[in-house]
């Protein structure tokens, strides 16, 4: 899928120019779905957590049956290699992929021996400081850990994150808040969801049904620094509506406030500019 543009394959053990095959119509991963993805970010020259995004590439592999084939710092070197190739401040998407390969005698369950390895970068302009997006209610809910490999970050789940953004966008939202198995909130259908109210952040605590994100831990981790009170919790939709400030928590963007969410409007407030603040203070702190 080439969401972006100016892309470079690294497969086979080299870079290449453009969006290249790299996967045989026989292969586990493409009939049976055997393929994870991770995604980090070059914005401005800086790559915030890179290191923690190809090691989660590797726990995401391993979810799924899969033997990783490349270090985190191995990955992490072809990552930067690969950088090297665009201007300094041009906004990249970096996407290392395993997939599997051969079956076992029942073909359903992906082979330990081989395993396929690249990675994409290409480039998706970073968001706006004042885009915004909303939100809506959808049918569909997170499934669960006996249920789901949840705990990867898999592509065969992602089936049900487009069914329910076709079902917001449909109602003329931007995105859609997701319930988990007992009703309550989970996160959206692209990102970890934080609201504020009377100065207070709080999140949904990680349950099994939902990856607790990357860039949301170091939200967390930034505002606590700073003073700021964050709790991880259950949280209803009702506690949503009565939120003072909303946002979205995820790699792509990092930040993203929320302006509504069914009718009920929100403000971009300060606590929202001050994430966005710690985030790439922080960020640039680490170059």
């Amino acid at each position: 899928m080439a969401t972006g543009t100016n892309i470079r394959t690294y497969f086979h053990g080299t870079w290449h120019d453009g969006d290249i095959p790299i996967m045989s119509a026989a292969d586990h991963g493409a009939w049976l779905g055997s393929g994870i993805f991770d995604g980090a970010r070059m914005v401005n020259g800086l790559t915030p957590d890179l290191d923690l995004h190809c090691a989660r590439a590797n726990r995401s592999a391993e979810a799924l049956g899969l033997t990783p084939t490349v270090s985190t710092e191995d990955m992490v070197a072809i990552v930067r290699e690969g950088l090297a190739f665009y201007a300094p401040g041009a906004a990249v998407y970096i996407r290392p992929m395993y997939w599997g390969i051969d079956g076992d005698a029942t073909a359903i369950v992906p082979s330990t021996d081989a395993t396929g390895f690249a990675v994409c970068l290409e480039e998706i302009p970073f968001a706006k400081p004042e885009a915004t997006t909303t939100l809506t209610t959808t049918q569909f809910r997170r499934p669960v850990i006996d249920s789901a490999v949840v705990n990867a970050k898999a592509g065969c789940l992602y089936p049900n994150n487009a069914r329910m953004l076709r079902e917001a966008r449909a109602k003329g939202f931007g995105n859609a808040l997701v319930a988990d198995a007992t009703g309550n909130v989970a996160e959206t259908a692209t990102a970890n969801v934080f609201i504020v109210r009377d100065g207070v952040v709080m999140t949904p605590i990680p349950n099994g049904t939902f990856l607790a994100g990357i860039t949301r831990a170091r939200h967390i981790a930034n505002l606590r620094a700073d003073g700021v009170e964050v709790i991880e919790n259950v949280m209803s939709f009702d506690d949503v509506r009565a939120a003072d400030e909303v946002f979205l928590s995820g790699n792509m963007s990092k930040v993203t406030p929320v302006s509504a969410f069914d009718d009920r409007q929100y403000q971009v407030g300060p606590v929202i500019r001050r994430v966005r603040e710690l985030y790439w203070d922080w960020a640039a702190s680490q170059s």
